[in-house]
């Protein structure tokens, strides 16, 4: 079942956050600045995905408007004026839940909701080490282009030290694919 996140679902979050992710991928400071982020308009882009009463994933999205432009946005390849783009910041799956299209319907759920909250694109930094680059492969059956590659986009310089990422553990050099999908 896919539904949006609430306060309660944080502590799984985080959880499978790290697990899958690495550890000190996310703290609930930044999941409720995340969360707050993700609602305009009285809509909640932000979604979980339940199992059997566990939550085997999450999508975390933030409105158009209301997230900071950073050096790995090439905006002026978009297309699209940066302030009609959201932010499709996270979609995690849970290992045993892989392959079973989770990513894509969490992202559609988020896509109808951004477009209900006005955004015309969204952007995303897709992990391409990701398991069998899951990532960048179903970004781009939902319609994502690649606009560019960024090298180190997770590196700890950038993510803080205490991020531990599972491939490469302190010194992350895994890359990130910024990839647009216009609706």
């Amino acid at each position: 079942m896919i539904r949006e996140l609430t306060h309660a679902d944080f502590d799984a979050v985080i959880a499978l956050g790290e697990e899958v992710h690495g550890s000190g991928y996310m703290d609930l400071a930044e999941l409720t600045a995340i969360y707050h982020k993700g609602i305009k308009n009285g809509i909640n882009a932000n979604f979980v995905a339940i199992e059997n009463n566990q939550l085997i994933g999450f999508r975390l999205t933030y409105a158009a408007g209301q997230w900071p432009q950073d050096q790995w946005c090439t905006v002026d390849k978009w297309g699209v004026a940066f302030e009609d783009v959201c932010y499709f910041k996270s979609n995690t799956i849970a290992e045993a839940a892989r392959g079973k299209g989770l990513g894509g319907q969490l992202l559609a759920a988020s896509k109808a909701a951004v477009i209900a909250q006005g955004a015309k694109a969204g952007v995303s930094h897709l992990w391409q080490q990701s398991p069998n680059n899951a990532a960048v492969r179903y970004f781009t059956k939902a319609g994502g282009v690649l606009i560019a590659e960024h090298p180190q986009r997770w590196h700890q310089r950038y993510m803080g030290e205490e991020y531990i990422c599972v491939i490469c553990d302190h010194d992350c050099h895994c890359v990130a694919c910024e990839m647009l999908l216009t609706f």
